[in-house]
């Protein structure tokens, strides 16, 4: 009874302490405190609480949240991590389960609440998010020859890619040689090598029930999805000739720099690029976005999503807690920041038509395409990423090897990380 009576004291401390929380101290990547600096400014004026971020490179955030976890104490009451990040740190961190109530939770699309949740617990919520949408060149679609031309070569109307045969039609057809040299110096588009995201998104929009792992973890990489994406993926560049040839060294920086310099006539990237075209570049005005293109199994994208999470030591849990709902209830005020990221539909919504934010409707409608969903919630994800996925895709991107092979041998080495 002593105990229950100590334990129970200890607990009224701990909640008159939060109750009364003077500040809040965020751990945070830069462009992340941009997006809730407006939002932690309000809840200070509102709550008498301030709101202290620390600002740290991306790897720092996982760095810093590790060794505190390590040392099993925290200076932060708040973190905001990558999904990648949600299944390792699980273990460390407060259950939100609480906070997703029936109107909170439908303000997020599926695959965002699908990733908050590890082991049956919501884990994290929604601070912003994003997915790749088509990005394209308007003043080549909208080109009366161009049209012309590509309606008597493919027998149909020149638009937005809507579905893979149109990607790779429109890809072959905008390639060429624009100075006569003999030599192609404009692609339709460009192959990413150095990551693997992008495939994924492409193994969902096969009908894969997963990427890599389904929900019990198994293994399916080597399933028939995953092998349909795999051979449309490396097509462009082993097939159609229709991306820079340097596949493997283009991430998606490479990728977004090519379509700025006016070198490709569209590509696939993340949202948020819409608003951060350079005012000196070639494409600039001339940029139109559309969804994630579709395979059978209709649109799907990756979700890239950055979860509020309160480490299971942190000493204000309370306010802490108070912050993160708050910031979702004003999540559209990180609209106006530089990255212009939310991560709820209502925030989203109550900008799309404005003028400049023509990207969001395409946005919403990646993320809460049915087949749309996160990445394997595995804490070996990025084990898995870096000695198997990434080296399957890169295998493929040679042309040399059969992609039923290079999946196998993928499923081997993922099987031997996990067992």
């Amino acid at each position: 009874m002593k105990r229950l009576l100590a334990t129970s004291a200890i607990t009224l401390v701990i909640s008159a302490a939060a109750a009364h929380a003077e500040s809040l101290n965020i751990l945070v990547e830069g462009g992340g405190e941009m997006l809730q600096k407006a939002v932690a400014a309000q809840f200070t004026k509102e709550t008498g609480i301030d709101v202290n971020f620390t600002v740290v490179p991306y790897q720092g955030v996982y760095d810093k949240l590790s060794a505190e976890i390590a040392s099993g104490q925290s200076n932060f009451d708040v973190a905001s991590i990558d999904v990648v990040w949600n299944a390792k740190f699980a273990a460390h961190l407060e259950r939100l389960d609480d906070l997703f109530t029936p109107e909170f939770s439908a303000d997020f699309s599926p695959a965002l609440l699908s990733d908050a949740k590890v082991g049956g617990h919501y884990i994290g919520v929604p601070a912003w998010a994003n997915a790749e949408v088509v990005f394209y060149r308007t003043d080549l679609f909208e080109n009366a020859d161009e049209k012309a031309a590509f309606k008597t070569k493919y027998g149909y109307e020149l638009a937005p890619p809507a579905n893979w045969q149109q990607w790779r039609d429109i890809a072959k057809f905008f390639t060429r040689d624009t100075d006569g040299d003999g030599k192609t110096d404009f692609w339709g588009t460009d192959t990413i090598g150095a990551y693997s995201e992008e495939w994924m998104a492409h193994v969902l929009q096969a009908g894969s029930p997963g990427v890599v792992l389904d929900a019990e973890n198994n293994v399916i990489i080597d399933n028939a999805a995953h092998k349909e994406a795999l051979e449309f993926y490396i097509a462009p560049h082993c097939q159609d000739k229709s991306v820079p040839e340097n596949v493997t060294e283009i991430g998606w920086g490479e990728a977004q720099n090519l379509f700025y310099q006016g070198k490709t006539a569209m590509m696939k990237f993340w949202a948020h690029a819409y608003r951060m075209t350079p005012a000196d570049s070639k494409v600039n005005g001339k940029v139109g976005v559309a969804p994630m293109i579709a395979g059978k199994a209709g649109i799907a994208g990756i979700p890239g999503t950055w979860y509020n999470v309160i480490p299971s030591t942190a000493a204000n849990k309370d306010a802490a807690k108070k912050f993160i709902a708050y910031a979702v209830k004003h999540n559209a005020m990180g609209i106006e920041a530089p990255l212009g990221l939310a991560a709820t539909n209502s925030a989203y919504e109550s900008y799309a038509g404005k003028p400049g934010y023509e990207h969001f409707e395409p946005l919403l409608k990646t993320l809460a395409a049915p087949a749309t969903r996160g990445r394997p919630m595995h804490e070996h994800y990025q084990e898995i990423v870096d000695e198997a996925v990434l080296p399957a895709v890169q295998k493929a991107l040679s042309c040399e090897d059969d992609a039923d092979e290079v999946l196998s041998e993928a499923k081997e080495t993922i099987e031997d990380i996990l067992n």
